[in-house]
């Protein structure tokens, strides 16, 4: 079982999927020649030919719009849109079509299309390089929003989205994509959607989020843990739809919750899951839900970008403060 890293991962759910199933088919800008920005699709061309790994022109929504049709012919396309930026060009696509097929056919029709891209800082990548959007499509019926954490869990979690009937949006931490490795067996499981995973057990804090920040909440806790307080550690993973009985049975065990996501606070989907918590998992708060996340300022590149993130000291004092109630 070989280590490898979360871009591997991926590369290696892609290639199970064009093996296992003959409609998936790959399409982006330089995926297939030049293996993707990322060398996400790296080698796939060569391994299932140009008419399962396709290169397209410069056009984000055209990407969108010949997937769903695709989609609609009995394919599973998966696009790849190169930074979370770009797929703003898509909104339209995803919004007025792909999430909305299965309604506006009475169910005759649906759109297993995925559409994954980098998202989030911590690469030092120029302008419109460093999104983090997920809000823009939480607030979608009928589309999914996958974030994975870690090499395994992207691995998982993408041959689930690509074998899923609807579309889902399926985001993958730049920041993350070499930063460390896991090992991963080919095998073709997939892992469950719409499920928040418990990476760490605690009984006095809950710390939730997904993506980027969840080694910054793994190393909060692990500070923690040192100053006599065990914090839980719940990976989000699927935002859309939430797993909220995950979230308050924690917080029903903790009376605390710290949620973290690199998105800006306003509008942020942190503020959803707190809305959450307001209402069913009020009277077991002892604390206020505290928020660690991006400013509401364009991500200030380069210099001042890992001070625009969260942190595993900003996690550490919203922690603190939490448990300093009560």
């Amino acid at each position: 079982m070989p280590d490898v890293t979360l871009v591997q991962a991926i590369d290696l759910a892609l290639g199970r999927a064009l093996a296992d199933d003959p409609t998936v088919v790959l399409l982006g800008e330089d995926i297939g020649t030049d293996g993707g920005v990322f060398r996400a699709t790296d080698g796939l061309l060569a391994r299932y030919g140009a008419e399962r790994v396709l290169d397209t022109p410069l056009a984000e929504a055209g990407i969108a719009g010949v997937s769903i049709g695709l989609a609609a012919q009995g394919f599973r396309p998966v696009a790849e849109i190169q930074f979370m930026a770009f797929a703003y060009a898509c909104l339209d696509q995803m919004i007025n079509h792909a999430a909305r097929l299965r309604t506006r056919t009475q169910g005759r029709l649906t759109c297993p299309i995925v559409l994954r891209m980098p998202c989030g800082g911590g690469i030092h990548a120029p302008e419109h390089h460093s999104e983090s959007g997920e809000a823009c499509f939480t607030n979608v019926p009928g589309l999914r929003v996958v974030i994975p954490s870690s090499p395994a869990r992207a691995y998982g979690l993408l041959l689930a989205a690509i074998r899923d009937p609807d579309p889902v949006l399926f985001l993958e931490p730049a920041r993350l994509y070499r930063s460390q490795r896991e090992a991963v067996e080919d095998t073709g499981i997939a892992l469950p959607l719409d499920r928040c995973i418990v990476l760490r057990e605690g009984a006095d804090i809950a710390l939730v989020g997904w993506g980027g920040v969840v080694p910054d909440m793994l190393a909060a806790a692990r500070v923690l843990a040192d100053q006599g307080t065990e914090a839980e550690v719940i990976d989000v993973a699927t935002l859309v739809p939430l797993d909220a009985d995950t979230i308050l049975a924690s917080v029903a065990k903790t009376g605390r919750c710290v949620v973290c996501h690199e998105a800006a606070l306003t509008g942020g989907f942190g503020a959803e899951i707190a809305a959450r918590l307001a209402g069913p998992g009020l009277l077991s708060l002892l604390a206020p839900v505290e928020r660690v996340t991006g400013y509401d300022t364009v991500l200030p590149l380069p210099r001042l970008e890992e001070a625009h993130r969260p942190s595993v000291a900003r996690i550490l004092a919203a922690a603190h403060r939490a448990l300093a109630h009560g």
